[in-house]
């Protein structure tokens, strides 16, 4: 199981409902969160085959939002 942490402009609980189409349907991913709480709006993936950012980033930048490693 591969986790990938990243930072996000994922802002609403409306963008988060666009995004979930995208996530819930792509065959390695098993669960994901977004924590709108927090200042980097910290994007979870949960993936079964080795997902990186660049992977996320072409399946939410079609709907205006993005996403990028998050610095330790």
């Amino acid at each position: 199981m591969e986790l990938l942490i990243l930072r996000s402009t994922i802002n609403t609980a409306e963008e988060v409902h666009r995004v979930a189409d995208r996530l819930d349907n792509h065959p390695a991913i098993r669960r994901w969160t977004v924590d709108l709480d927090d200042c980097d709006r910290v994007l979870r993936i949960e993936a079964l085959n080795a997902l990186n950012e660049s992977d996320i980033q072409h399946l939410i930048r079609p709907l205006g939002l993005d996403c990028e490693d998050l610095p330790e």
